[in-house]
Formats: structure tokens, C-alpha cells, sequence
């Protein structure tokens, strides 16, 4: 489990890509490199991290489902990923 800290400064930093998206392409396509840096720097996207959706774990992340290896064993063995089936293992 990830301290609650690192999802909440995650979270934030998502809210915060999304709300300059726009104005980051618009000076992007304009050249404009120093708008760009004063913009804040957790607007960019490349500040985003690959963390699971449920415990916060930034290894073992698989991108296609959003969790790590771990959690996507559990839920694939307790039946609620479809199409994965212990058996398959």
C-alpha cells in the first residue's frame, strides 16, 4: 500500500494536466517556450506516474487494466476480469 499522501499529490496532478491540456497544445503549436515554462510544472503530463488504481503501487503496473500484477491475480481468481480464468495461468 502506498502512503495516501502519494495518491493525493497523484490525484491532484491529474486534475491539474487535464486543466491546462489545452493551453500547454495552444503554446506547444505556437512555439511559445517560455509560456510553456511558466506554466506550473505539475501540468505536464509527463509528471504522471503509472500507479494501481486501488493500492497505489507503482511496480508491476499493467497499463491495460490500470492495477498492478498483484491485484489483477486476485481479481482474475476471484472471477471479476472477464476472460481470465485461473486455469489460464
Amino acid at each position: 500500500m502506498s502512503k495516501e499522501s502519494i495518491k493525493a499529490r497523484q490525484k491532484k496532478r491529474k486534475i491539474m494536466v487535464l486543466k491546462y491540456a489545452k493551453k500547454r497544445n495552444i503554446l506547444k503549436l505556437n512555439r511559445n517556450y517560455e509560456g510553456l515554462q511558466k506554466l506550473p510544472r505539475n501540468s505536464s503530463p509527463i509528471r504522471l506516474h503509472n500507479l494501481c488504481s486501488l493500492t497505489g503501487r507503482t511496480k508491476g503496473y499493467m497499463r491495460k487494466f490500470g492495477i498492478s500484477r498483484i491485484e489483477f491475480r486476485r481479481l482474475a481468481s476471484q472471477g471479476f476480469i472477464p476472460g481470465i480464468v485461473k486455469a489460464s495461468w
